[in-house]
């Protein structure tokens, strides 16, 4: 799930519901989705929905803007706690998301009920305590998404907004080609339309345009915009938005490699001892070698820096490792996080701390607050 500097989602809801008017109607009632499989928030609780299986991305007004304090999380299996306010047990779920609203710090978890093969979304609060996120009689726009002729399927793996576009990480489900859908708020005549990727994947020594994106930050260098995305094996790319054009493919610039066999799962931006750098989740894969510390879900804090490298990128990009141990930090720019061990989704939660969901053994998943790296 994709994480964004406040900057970045300034003016977004304006944005989003001045164009009511026009193509993207505001609309009340149930926007009555297809899929839930990406979720991030906007300013003042505006909450924006990827669903892929609908072909569309939905704003949610929430109106949930009133601040809350994070307390001792009681014990247990979040699962558990999630599975039996909806009926069911923490079997019966699957826990596909995990963001917080910057606005009230309030959780949100996007959730698959298995019986039904149904979608939700349900908050936690401060203690905990699991509520369903109802979208009956909401206020909502939808962006319709354009479609690929050759594509029957998309699955939207992240979402985020730059530069005045709600940019969407997306795989091409019948080829595994990655793709970016761009949807410019700014303009109600512009069509959305999607873009596909060309990435030098550094462990594999070569230019892919199958590695599925993962997960996407906005970036902002020397007042030109680029959106930064995690892939599978697994470098760090940035693309100019400039070259974000419809039906195109836009070449990108890998900047750092942390490690081949891995699939990167959340990311975000935050700032520690006047310091800027990128916390992301990963999950081992093992092809070679073995565990990255004692679990394998396993977090790297990245120089944010890392992104204004101009020289030594794609082939010559540096690797977070030397060697064959990827447990070894070698590299300045990137550094494993023992204390992450096992988080398996997160997100920024304030300052000081992030909101994870970890586990030890795949079977039990525990909420809890964790203070940055």
């Amino acid at each position: 799930m994709a994480r964004t500097h406040a900057i970045f989602w300034a003016g977004l809801a304006g944005l989003l519901l001045a164009s009511s008017a026009g193509a993207a109607e505001l609309k009340t009632g149930n926007p009555k989705l297809q899929s839930i499989e990406s979720v991030n928030f906007g300013p003042d609780g505006l909450l924006i929905i990827g669903d892929g299986k609908g072909a569309q991305v939905v704003a949610v007004q929430t109106g949930d803007t009133k601040p809350i304090e994070w307390g001792k999380i009681e014990g247990g299996d979040i699962k558990d706690h999630i599975g039996a306010r909806l009926g069911t047990t923490g079997k019966g779920i699957e826990i596909k998301r995990l963001i917080v609203n910057p606005a009230s710090r309030r959780a949100y978890v996007a959730v698959r009920k298995l019986d039904g093969k149904q979608d939700l979304i349900v908050t936690l609060d401060g203690q905990g305590k699991v509520q369903e996120f109802s979208l009956d009689n909401v206020k909502y726009n939808v962006y319709p998404l354009p479609t690929d002729p050759t594509v029957k399927t998309v699955v939207i793996t992240d979402i985020t907004y730059a530069d005045g576009r709600i940019l969407l990480a997306a795989q091409a489900k019948e080829k595994f080609n990655s793709k970016i859908y761009s949807i410019d708020t700014r303009d109600d005549s512009a069509t959305p339309h999607w873009i596909s990727t060309d990435t030098f994947h550094v462990a594999h020594n070569k230019w892919e345009t199958d590695a599925p994106i993962r997960t996407v930050i906005p970036y902002t260098e020397n007042g030109k915009k680029y959106l930064v995305g995690a892939f599978t094996c697994t470098p760090i790319v940035k693309y100019s938005l400039d070259d974000l054009k419809a039906s195109t493919r836009v070449k990108g610039t890998s900047v750092i490699e942390l490690g081949h066999g891995n699939t990167p799962l959340d990311m975000f931006v935050y700032e520690k001892g006047g310091k800027t750098y990128i916390l992301m989740n990963n999950l081992r894969g093992f092809p070679k070698g073995g565990l990255i510390g004692p679990s394998p879900y396993w977090t790297a804090k990245v120089s944010h820096g890392i992104l204004s490298e101009g020289e030594k990128i794609n082939k010559e990009a540096v690797w977070r490792f030397k060697g064959n141990d990827p447990n070894e930090n070698s590299s300045p720019y990137a550094q494993i996080i023992p204390e992450f061990a096992g988080v398996v989704m997160m997100d920024k939660l304030d300052n000081d701390r992030a909101l994870v969901i970890r586990t030890q053994d795949k079977t039990s998943y525990n909420l809890a607050v964790v203070p940055l790296p």
